[in-house]
C-alpha cells in the first residue's frame, strides 16, 4: 500500500503540472481526492492490514492527500492569475465603475464536522457504511434487541409510514445490516453517518431531523478498554489535546454495559461554569459493548466475538466545537450564520 500511495502522489503531481485549464485541474482534484478516488479505495482496503500497519498507512495516506491538495491549490493560483492576465489583455475595463462583490460559497458547518469525523476514523482503519432512511421495523428495532412492545421503544418516538416501515430513528440499522452481510465473520469496523428522524418538538436543542454518526467494531477479544481508547482519541482530535473524558453508566437496549461519555468543559477547564452547569463536564455521546443478543441476531457467535458501538449527534458536536447555541441555525439557511464559517483568507 505504501508503494501504491507514493505512485498515486507522483501520478497526481504529473497530471497537475500538465493541467493548462482550471477545468482540467478540477478534474484532477475530483479524480484523486474525491470519495470515489484511488486514495479512498486504498483506505477502504486497510481492514485487511495488520494492527501495526494501519496507523502507518493511515498517516501516509493523509500526507499524500495533503501534498496533492497543496499542489492543486498552488497550480490553481497560477492558472487563475494567467486567466486574469488573458482577460486584461483582451478586455477594456472601466476602472471608474464600482465593483460588485461576489458571494463565495463554503462548506456547511455540519458537512465540515461530518467530513472531519469521517477522515479521522478512516485514518483509524474504519470504512464508511450507509443504509436506507426509510427502514423496516425489524432492522430499526428488533435486530437491535428491541422487540415489539419493548418499553425502550418509547425512548424514540417514531414516524411510522406503515406498521412495518418507518423513518429510521438512528443509524444503528446500518450496523445491523452490515453485520448481517458479514455472515458471522469478523472483523467489522465501520462508521455510519446519516440523517435520522424522530417526532420531537423543535427548539434550541432538539430537532425532528438531525445527523447521527455511529461507530461499530466487532472482532475477537474486543474490550471496554478499546472503546475508551477510541473515544479518547476522537475527543482530543475534535476538541483539543487538553480535553479529558469520563464514562458514566447508562442504559441502551443494544449495548451491555452501556455508558454516556462526557468531555471536560473547554470554557472553564473542568472547574465549573454556566456552559457545563457547574459540573466541569459536558455530555457528548452514548456508547457501550455490543449486546450478545444483537451479535447473535446478526449471525455472530457471541462466545467468540465481542464488539463496541458508539453514537453521536453531528449537530451537538458542531455546536460544542463552534460555540453554536441553537440547533435550528443549521437548517434555516441564514446567510449571516453561514458566513461565519468562511475561511479567514476569503
Amino acid at each position: 500500500m505504501k508503494e501504491r500511495l507514493k505512485e498515486l502522489e507522483l501520478e497526481a503531481i504529473e497530471k497537475i503540472n500538465q493541467a493548462s485549464e482550471l477545468k482540467e485541474l478540477n478534474e484532477v482534484r475530483v479524480s484523486f481526492l474525491g470519495k470515489k478516488g484511488p486514495i479512498t479505495e486504498v483506505l477502504r482496503g486497510m481492514g485487511k492490514l495488520s494492527v501495526e500497519e494501519r496507523p502507518v498507512i493511515g498517516a501516509l495516506a493523509n500526507e499524500v492527500r495533503t501534498a496533492i491538495a497543496e499542489k492543486i491549490d498552488e497550480k490553481q493560483k497560477i492558472l487563475e492569475a494567467e486567466l486574469v492576465q488573458r482577460k486584461l489583455a483582451s478586455e477594456t475595463i472601466d476602472v471608474t465603475l464600482p465593483g460588485r462583490r461576489v458571494n463565495i460559497g463554503n462548506h456547511h458547518p455540519l458537512t465540515k464536522v461530518v467530513e472531519e469525523i469521517e477522515d479521522l476514523f478512516i485514518g483509524l482503519g474504519y470504512t464508511v457504511a450507509e443504509g436506507p432512511e426509510v427502514e423496516t421495523d425489524y432492522y430499526n428495532f428488533e435486530a437491535l434487541n428491541l422487540p415489539k412492545g419493548h418499553p425502550a421503544r418509547d425512548m424514540q418516538d417514531s414516524f411510522y409510514i406503515t406498521e412495518e416501515l418507518l423513518m429510521r430513528t438512528h443509524t444503528s440499522p446500518v450496523q445491523a445490516r452490515t453485520m448481517e452481510k458479514h455472515g458471522g465473520k469478523g472483523p467489522v469496523k465501520i462508521i455510519c453517518p446519516g440523517k435520522v428522524f424522530r417526532r420531537d418538538n423543535d427548539d434550541a436543542t432538539h430537532s425532528h431531523q438531525f445527523m447521527q454518526i455511529e461507530g461499530l467494531v466487532v472482532d475477537e477479544n474486543i474490550r471496554m478498554s478499546d472503546l475508551k481508547g477510541t473515544l479518547e482519541v476522537f475527543a482530543k482530535k475534535m476538541f483539543g489535546e487538553d480535553r479529558e473524558i469520563r464514562l458514566r453508566p447508562s442504559f441502551f437496549p443494544f449495548t451491555e454495559p452501556s455508558v454516556e461519555m462526557d468531555i471536560s468543559c473547554k470554557i472553564c477547564g473542568g472547574k465549573g461554569c454556566n456552559v457545563c452547569k457547574g459540573t466541569g463536564w459536558i455530555e457528548i455521546l452514548g456508547a457501550g459493548m455490543v449486546h450478545p443478543r444483537v451479535l447473535e441476531m446478526s449471525g455472530f457467535d457471541s462466545k467468540k466475538y465481542t464488539g463496541f458501538a458508539f453514537g453521536m449527534g453531528a449537530e451537538r458536536i458542531a455546536m460544542l466545537k463552534y460555540g453554536i447555541d441553537d440547533i435550528r441555525h443549521f437548517y434555516t439557511n441564514d446567510i449571516r450564520f453561514l458566513k461565519q464559517f468562511l475561511p479567514t483568507d476569503r
